[in-house]
């Protein structure tokens, strides 16, 4: 069984109230309409998958050759493009997908870009403890060492150090779908997604 996915956008967060009157936090996110743009096969590419277009844009807001090959394939004109499995062998180029092929209580991975945080330091991009808040302590939260002297005379790469924390592709996963609203393409996923409010996501059925 393929995984089912869709291309759309972070609304902002609810709460949502089960049938047995507990009360979740759920992320309501607009799902599609995607058109398939392109349906890559063993043959030509050396690999299958289905390319999703999502979110309509003006002809002069694409570069050409994006532009010219939807117009060949007689396709309206979509600002984002992602790749997902083949999840139904019955859609071809120009089928569109919505918010339908998800039901209730399914389980999904979504993945998006995570909030931007800005400049930090270790204690907070990373998690370190930091030192001790006695008297008389003189290193709070600091690094520590990062370096050796005569070997290997140099910081080594990957050493966890302060700098820009978040705006990083996150994938959180085994989240639940509480509510479809096809007619409004909206569905509410319980629990957060990355990313800020109107930011991209990929939701992915699990198998």
């Amino acid at each position: 069984m393929m995984k089912k996915a869709l291309i759309g956008k972070k609304i902002g967060m609810t709460q949502f109230t089960k049938d047995d009157g507990t009360v979740v936090p759920a992320t309501v996110c607009e799902l599609g309409p995607c058109v398939i743009v392109q349906k890559k096969t063993v043959e030509t590419d050396g690999y299958s998958a289905l390319k999703l277009g999502y979110q309509d844009v003006k002809e002069s807001r694409i570069t050409k050759p994006i532009r010219e090959d939807l117009k060949k394939k007689n396709l309206p004109m979509k600002k984002i493009f992602r790749e997902v499995q083949v999840f139904d062998d019955a859609l071809e180029v120009g089928s569109t997908v919505d918010c339908s092929i998800f039901e209730e209580n399914q389980l999904v991975q979504v993945t998006g870009i995570s909030k931007g945080k800005g400049f930090a330091g270790v204690i907070k991009r990373y998690g370190f403890s930091g030192g001790r808040k006695s008297h008389g302590s003189h290193f709070h939260r600091a690094p520590g060492s990062v370096g050796a002297c005569a070997y290997p005379s140099e910081v080594w790469k990957g050493k966890k150090l302060p700098g820009h924390h978040g705006t990083k592709k996150t994938t959180v996963k085994n989240l639940k779908i509480v509510k479809v609203l096809h007619d409004k393409n909206i569905v509410l996923i319980s629990g957060a997604v990355p990313g800020r409010k109107d930011s991209l996501i990929t939701v992915r059925g699990q198998v």
